[in-house]
């Protein structure tokens, strides 16, 4: 693999994160229509069925989509689950919440995921995983704004290990346009390439224009997803702490992580997927 050298933003300030809030996005004809996908699946490998599992009274997937709406610069956001008929439950919630959803390939993500950015008429994608219930539509904003001030074909708050992060596992926001997404469904051959969507992007140096952002401080180290049982016990601990509102930031989030010690020993020893990793099941699949 070839060493990534990566542009960055100065560190994500707090007064930036306040500008955000006057935001005003009218979607229209005449602009450029971005669409938000959702990708998860029933059947993960290490916590079956998470992404419908309860949190704070709402199925893990509602709140996500939830989250994911709230940003002003997301005019459509969109559910991409399996064909697989264990997904048949997510296809009916998104039913019953007026969710859009796009049903494809179990195990070659990168195709479902163009494929519903396709159908739904995307010309920027914004991808986000079902398993961060705590996704910050602020920090989707910045990522999307990020994108368009740097005339970049790829932006993200963060990349997998090896590489450095600064925002706490579980803001993932990846940003690309429709057509680096096309090049990309094209030309990636290798399997962690189709599963995890976006590593041929970034993980080779000069193949596309690539553009991250930093924290203000380096929160890499928290874990805010949903990947085993112990994350799970963690994400639910934190709802209950953060309360019945919809509307907390993830600087509220850390507020109250910063409080509570003892949540991040619940899945401290959780191991983080890197770039490289992919399901031994693709093969089978």
């Amino acid at each position: 693999m070839a060493g990534l050298s990566i542009s960055r933003l100065p560190p994500y300030s707090l007064a930036g994160y306040k500008v955000l809030k006057n935001f005003t996005h009218q979607p229209s004809q005449n602009q450029i229509r971005v669409v938000g996908i959702i990708q998860g699946r029933m059947n993960s490998s290490r916590l079956p069925g998470k992404i419908l599992m309860d949190i704070g009274g709402q199925p893990m997937l509602a709140h996500v989509v939830e989250r994911v709406r709230q940003a002003r610069l997301v005019d459509l956001v969109v559910v991409a689950t399996t064909t697989d008929p264990s997904d048949n439950s997510v296809e009916e919630l998104c039913g019953q919440r007026g969710f859009a959803c796009y049903r494809g390939s179990q195990f070659d993500v990168l195709d479902r995921f163009y494929q519903a950015a396709r159908i739904y008429a995307a010309e920027v994608v914004v991808r986000v995983t079902a398993d961060c219930p705590l996704i910050d539509p602020q920090v989707i904003d910045r990522t999307i704004q990020t994108f368009f001030d740097s005339q970049v074909d790829f932006a993200a708050n963060r990349l997998p290990p090896p590489w450095k992060r600064t925002f706490p596992i579980g803001l993932d926001t990846e940003v690309c346009s429709y057509a680096a997404l096309e090049r990309t469904w094209k030309e990636a051959s290798l399997l962690h390439e189709r599963e995890h969507v976006m590593p041929y992007i970034y993980e080779v140096e000069g193949r596309f224009r690539v553009q991250t952002i930093d924290a203000e401080q380096d929160y890499g180290h928290l874990r805010w997803t949903v990947d085993t049982p112990e994350d799970l016990e963690t994400i639910r601990r934190l709802f209950a702490l953060l309360g019945k509102s919809e509307g907390f930031s993830w600087l509220d989030v850390l507020a109250v992580w910063q409080a509570h010690p003892e949540l991040e020993m619940v899945n401290a020893q959780v191991h983080h997927h890197r770039f490289d990793d992919y399901d031994e099941r693709f093969n089978k699949g």
